[in-house]
């Protein structure tokens, strides 16, 4: 499978290419998926690159005073309903992706030997947990094609983003979510 030159996450192609071939903004947009629509917390990375002037780097953002990233992910818009703290996960996220992987973001999953050190690798990262390190495996396979051995067996084996390969899909993944969430509540 070759590289996909777009994900369909958000109504903007031009966040949508920047998801595909930016690895920190489809980090950040994932970090960010978290009480917030999934199509708003993919379209942030866009909109940070935007606010910050340039390409998303993440030794330059974790550099970047905490108070001022604050700033920036406040707006307006808001890059996410918890701006202060999401900003500053954000910051750790790109903190310890330069002293894990010197900066670059797909060095978490390219240098992977399998899908099970892919997943942990994810849960160690600040604002990803099991679920969501899982979800990520499946669009690290799914939609980039870039998936180590083994990825389909650490993957979400749940609907999420990374069954989405058209927009329009985002409004069925909602239904399917609230739809588990119900039937959860209802055995509880």
């Amino acid at each position: 499978m070759t590289a996909p030159s777009s994900l369909p996450f958000t109504e903007s192609e031009d966040a949508n290419r920047l998801l595909a071939t930016d690895p920190l903004a489809l980090l950040i947009g994932m970090l960010l998926d978290q009480q917030f629509p999934m199509e708003r917390a993919f379209l942030s990375p866009h909109l940070l690159r935007e606010r910050l002037g340039g390409d998303l780097d993440a030794a330059a953002i974790s550099a970047t005073d905490e108070d001022e990233l604050v700033e920036v992910f406040r707006g307006p818009p808001a890059l996410h309903r918890f701006p202060g703290s999401m900003a500053k996960r954000t910051r750790a996220l790109c903190e310890a992706l330069v002293a894990d992987y010197d900066g670059e973001a797909a060095a978490v999953w390219t240098t992977a030997t399998d899908g099970d050190e892919l997943r942990k690798r994810l849960e160690r990262l600040p604002g990803f947990g099991k679920a969501k390190a899982r979800v990520f495996v499946g669009i690290v396979g799914k939609r980039l094609g870039a998936g180590p051995p083994g990825w389909e067996e650490a993957a979400a084996d749940w609907p999420s983003i990374a069954d989405v390969d058209d927009f329009e899909k985002i409004y069925e993944l909602r239904e399917q979510k609230r739809a588990m969430k119900a039937a959860k509540k209802a055995k509880s």
